[in-house]
């Protein structure tokens, strides 16, 4: 008996001639067109879904690290002499060195900080403010140098620097007065009472992140120190590394540092819970489109059967002519799994272009939908981010030639088990 290598030259020749024959002709072409759309648009939605995640989840996390402290370092307070809790650092400009000094830590900036509200005009919101010298405000990613802000950062000691939502909030911009009211400022015989400065603003930066934008001011850090009335002290430490992802390598470090009285908080303190429902929300999203290709690969086997029950006669024919059940197997298998390559490779540019193109594609669906889809004071960022990532691409396309190639197989075995005679008897 003849035989022939595994998908030979011949085998490929009855496949490609079985995949384009006519209705009429016994082939499948519209079940065969359907499997190929179903494949290509669940491929699609997988690529497009995981990019969509992982640039949602790059921004978050970006906007979090380019305007936060990777490490806040703080006091737990100590008894003064009077027995009274006194929080914050005297000694903090030595401190903030031993801070620095450690492997891996880029910047460590002495801070004020405290809650204000800010008018001007009618206009009022409330605002947390940031004391910190301009050095260390032009070495944050997202405010200082090349960030998305306009004004003159240089004259950060003649002024403040304001978020870009409070700036629209109030209607004022760089060379307008600001007025800034802390609740408690200005000590007297009678206790304290609320301390109201104005101030020139000359800086206006956007963070990328809705709550940063809309309550954030960064004030010189001594002028922050009168008018919150901590003389001779910091607040806290803002605290940078090389490797944000690994601050758990550092804690350690930096509240020995930090002093006796030393606490830290993390960025993954602060957004630890949110990351982990992103992650959950990731491996459910792709379970469910997961099964979307199973079902797209499901028509596979629609249309592999009916080519099998329609080329009964064919594959009679072939057998009699000595091809083996292998050879069979194998021409069948082709048949179905062209379909799941070519959807795939399809499914795979369109996901591609969709990641590329995201922004003008939802602009679009905005201009259609009348606009306000996207609130940022919900979800945090202004727009919708795609990352497109080749792990994410290349467990799309394991999954959708796997799950093909996997399905394929049962009409092809049966095909190939056919028995001759059976299949010309009533011929």
């Amino acid at each position: 008996m003849a035989t022939t290598s595994p998908f030979s030259r011949f085998e490929l020749m009855i496949a490609w001639r079985y995949l384009r024959a006519k209705r009429a002709e016994g082939g499948v072409s519209v079940m065969t067109w359907i499997s190929l759309i179903g494949i290509t648009l669940a491929v699609f939605a997988l690529i497009a879904t995981l990019a969509v995640r992982a640039g949602f989840r790059a921004e978050f996390v970006d906007t979090i690290l380019g305007a936060n402290a990777h490490v806040t370092v703080y006091s737990a307070g100590q008894l003064s002499d009077e027995g009274q809790m006194v929080k914050g650092f005297q000694d903090f400009d030595p401190i903030a060195a031993q801070i620095a000094a450690i492997p891996g830590v880029t910047r460590a900036a002495p801070l004020i900080k405290g809650q204000v509200m800010v008018t001007a005009g009618e206009g009022s919101n409330g605002a947390e403010v940031f004391g910190i010298r301009l050095d260390d405000l032009k070495a944050i990613p997202r405010v200082g140098l090349g960030a998305d802000a306009y004004g003159n950062i240089e004259d950060f000691n003649d002024g403040i620097a304001i978020g870009s939502g409070i700036a629209r909030e109030l209607g004022v911009t760089v060379g307008d007065r600001l007025r800034v009211i802390a609740p408690s400022g200005v000590k007297t015989a009678f206790g304290s009472s609320p301390r109201v400065n104005a101030y020139t603003v000359v800086y206006v930066f956007t963070a990328g992140r809705w709550d940063i934008d809309r309550t954030r001011i960064y004030m010189p850090f001594t002028e922050a120190q009168s008018f919150f009335n901590r003389e001779g002290f910091a607040d806290e430490f803002e605290v940078m590394v090389q490797n944000p992802e690994m601050i758990d390598d550092y804690t350690v470090q930096v509240m020995q540092a930090g002093g006796d009285d030393a606490l830290i908080w993390t960025w993954r303190d602060s957004a630890g819970s949110f990351l982990r429902a992103l992650d959950i929300e990731d491996n459910v999203m792709f379970i469910i489109l997961s099964i979307l290709v199973l079902i797209a690969a499901m028509n596979i086997i629609s249309g592999l059967i009916m080519l099998v029950k329609n080329k009964g006669r064919d594959i009679g024919i072939l057998r009699t002519m000595g091809l083996t059940e292998g050879s069979i197997l194998r021409i069948f298998f082709i048949c179905g799994a062209f379909t799941g390559v070519v959807g795939t490779i399809m499914g795979v540019i369109l996901g591609c272009l969709f990641a590329f193109y995201i922004d003008p594609i939802f602009s679009l669906v905005n201009y259609v939908a009348g606009g306000g889809i996207w609130d940022p004071s919900i979800r945090g960022i202004y727009a919708l981010p795609a990352k497109l990532q080749l792990g994410d691409v290349m467990s799309a396309v394991a999954l959708s030639l796997g799950l093909s190639f996997i399905v394929t197989i049962f009409p092809a075995r049966r095909a190939a088990r056919m028995n001759p005679v059976e299949a010309l008897r009533y011929e």
